[in-house]
């Protein structure tokens, strides 16, 4: 499915905006972008798209289901296309880089913890803080 239909089908029009934004993430350079990254990206493509507009596009993808944000310890919203399967994240605390991992027995014991609680998940996130293997080597 093109990217028009991807936004029609959301129930957003496929403007010129949505649809530079749209791609940016799709072409996968860096999963997990703040505004100001996606800005940035815009600029070195000499687009007169704004810092404005872009704001304005992320909030409207992340109501609309195609991108997911998230708020690490920068503070910043950073987001990730929604491509429906669940996963947690690893962020280093020198560098901000983001990676993500999914451990199927830590899920299971999570569910099972929270049974042993009485609790029934709806949802969650896990974020882990340290050094990426680049900063490590470097200390």
């Amino acid at each position: 499915m093109g990217n028009i239909d991807e936004l029609k089908n959301t129930g957003l029009k496929a403007t010129l905006p949505r649809l530079k934004i749209l791609e940016i993430f799709q072409a996968g350079g860096q999963r997990h972008m703040t505004a100001e990254d996606v800005f940035r990206v815009l600029l070195n493509e000499h687009s007169d798209i704004g810092l404005a507009t872009v704001y304005r596009v992320l909030t409207q993808f992340e109501q609309a289901g195609i991108l997911e944000r998230s708020h690490f310890e920068s503070g910043k919203a950073v987001y990730e296309l929604n491509e429906g399967t669940h996963h947690d994240h690893l962020i280093c605390t020198s560098c901000g880089k983001v990676e993500e991992f999914y451990d199927a027995e830590i899920e299971r014991r999570q569910q099972m913890i929270a049974k042993d609680k009485g609790w029934i998940l709806q949802d969650h996130a896990m974020s882990l803080y340290g050094l990426c293997g680049d900063c490590a080597a470097r200390r």
